[in-house]
C-alpha cells in the first residue's frame, strides 16, 4: 500500500542524511594539552637543559616554560570523526546513505510516493545515527598513549552530526500530504445549497 507523504518531509530528511554525511569529515574534536600534559613538557626539558645545556639554553627553556603554562586548555589541532571513529564513522555514512537513496529516489518521481513502511525506516536510520553522535559527544574517544596528557573538546563537526540525525528522524515522522482533505464532498455542496437557498442547476 502507497500513500502521500509530503516532500517537505522527504526533502528535510534527505538534507539531514547530507548533513550527517559531510559532518564526518568536518572537525568533530579539538585537542588541547591538559595541566599534567604541560608539566610533563616541562619536566622533560628541565632534564634535558640540566644535562646538555648551558647558560643561554637555560634561559631559553625558562621562557619556554612560561609560554608553555598559558597553552593548557587551548586548542592547538582538531581532527575528524573519519581520523578518530575508524569503526563509527563507517556505521554513520551507511545510515547517511541508506536515508538518501529511500529519500531522494521518490522525490525523482512525478509524484512522490512513499510506501508507508520506508517513513518509519528513514525514522530508524536517524535513531540509530542520534544514538550513535550522542554516544560519542558523551563518551569522545581517548587518545592513543595520552595518558590523560591531551583532553578533547567538542567541535562544530559533531554538532553538525546531531542536527542531521535529528531532522532524519523529523523527516520520518512527517505528516502525509493532506490535499485529499480538502476535496469538497457532494453532501457539503448540499448544505450549503440548503442554507443559501440555492440549487445548482442539472
Amino acid at each position: 500500500m502507497q500513500a502521500n507523504r509530503s516532500r517537505y518531509g522527504l526533502l528535510v530528511s534527505a538534507l539531514g542524511a547530507i548533513m550527517l554525511a559531510v559532518s564526518i569529515f568536518l572537525p568533530w574534536y579539538g585537542l588541547s594539552f591538559t595541566a599534567k600534559g604541560i608539566a610533563l613538557i616541562q619536566q622533560v626539558s628541565d632534564q634535558v637543559t640540566s644535562q646538555f645545556g648551558n647558560s643561554a639554553l637555560q634561559d631559553l627553556t625558562a621562557g619556554l616554560h612560561a609560554r608553555l603554562g598559558t597553552l593548557a586548555g587551548h586548542q592547538f589541532a582538531a581532527v575528524s570523526a573519519h581520523q578518530v571513529l575508524k569503526n563509527l564513522n563507517v556505521v554513520l555514512l551507511v545510515l547517511a546513505g541508506l536515508a538518501i537513496l529511500i529519500t531522494l529516489i521518490p522525490l525523482a518521481r512525478p509524484e512522490t510516493l512513499l510506501p508507508d513502511g520506508e517513513g518509519a525506516l528513514v525514522a530508524l536510520l536517524g535513531v540509530i545515527a542520534t544514538v550513535c553522535v550522542l554516544f560519542r559527544m558523551v563518551d569522545p574517544p581517548t587518545p592513543a598513549s595520552s595518558s590523560n596528557l591531551l583532553s578533547l573538546s567538542l567541535r562544530e563537526g559533531a554538532w553538525l552530526a546531531l542536527l542531521g540525525s535529528l531532522a532524519m528522524v523529523a523527516g520520518g515522522f512527517w505528516p502525509r500530504g493532506l490535499s485529499s482533505s480538502w476535496a469538497p464532498s457532494p453532501k457539503g455542496a448540499k448544505v450549503w445549497s440548503e442554507l443559501s437557498g440555492w440549487t445548482p442547476e442539472t
